[in-house]
C-alpha cells in the first residue's frame, strides 16, 4: 500500500534532509492527486443538497407535529430509499412524481414557494434532518413507506397496511 511505504522526511532544506522520504509537501500533492478538490466539492454540495431537500420535506410536510412528526416522516424517506422501487437518494424520493400527476410529497408539487420562515420549526428541521442522515433513531413508523394527514383520504390508504399514527399523520406499509 503506498501511505504504508511513505515516510516523512524534514523538508529539503531542513537538517537531516538526505532526499531518501516523502517531504509533508509531497505527500500533500499525492493527496491532492489521489482525490481531487472538485470531486471533494461536488461530494459535499451533494451531502448538503440531500440535507436541504430532507429539512425541507419535514418542516412543510410536519412542522405542526414537533419532533416525533418529522422523525416519522424522514422515516418514510429513509424506507423508500432502502427499498428498491424507489431513488437511491433523499432528493430523488422527495421530488418523485412531480413530472406526472401524483407527488408523492405534496409539499413539492403545489406551486407554493418552499422557501421556509426562519423560525422554531425550520431549527427543528434542520436539527431532525441531520440526526436522520447520520444517527436515526429508532423507525416509530414501522418500516412506513406512505403517509398521509389524518384531514385527508387517501385512496390507496385501503390497500396498504396501516402501522402507526403519529400527531397529525396516518402511516402505511
Amino acid at each position: 500500500m503506498l501511505a504504508a511505504r511513505l515516510q516523512i522526511a524534514p523538508a529539503m532544506d531542513e537538517p537531516g534532509w538526505h532526499g531518501d522520504g516523502v517531504s509533508l509537501l509531497g505527500l500533500l500533492l499525492v493527496v491532492a492527486l489521489l482525490c481531487p478538490l472538485p470531486a471533494v466539492a461536488e461530494a459535499a454540495d451533494s451531502q448538503e443538497g440531500e440535507l436541504s431537500c430532507l429539512a425541507q420535506t419535514l418542516y412543510w410536510e410536519a412542522r405542526t407535529e414537533g419532533r416525533n412528526g418529522m422523525v416519522a416522516v424522514g422515516w418514510v424517506i429513509l424506507n423508500r430509499m432502502r427499498d428498491g422501487e424507489y431513488p437511491r437518494r433523499v432528493c430523488g424520493v422527495v421530488k418523485q412524481g412531480r413530472a406526472k400527476p401524483g407527488c408523492r410529497f405534496s409539499y413539492w408539487c403545489d406551486g407554493k414557494p418552499d422557501t421556509p420562515k426562519p423560525d422554531k420549526a425550520w431549527a427543528l428541521a434542520q436539527a431532525v434532518a441531520k440526526e436522520m442522515l447520520s444517527s436515526p433513531p429508532p423507525d416509530p413508523t414501522g418500516g412506513a413507506m406512505f403517509q398521509h394527514a389524518t384531514s385527508t383520504r387517501a385512496p390507496w390508504s385501503t390497500s396498504r397496511v396501516r402501522t402507526a399514527r403519529i400527531g397529525r399523520h396516518v402511516y402505511y406499509r
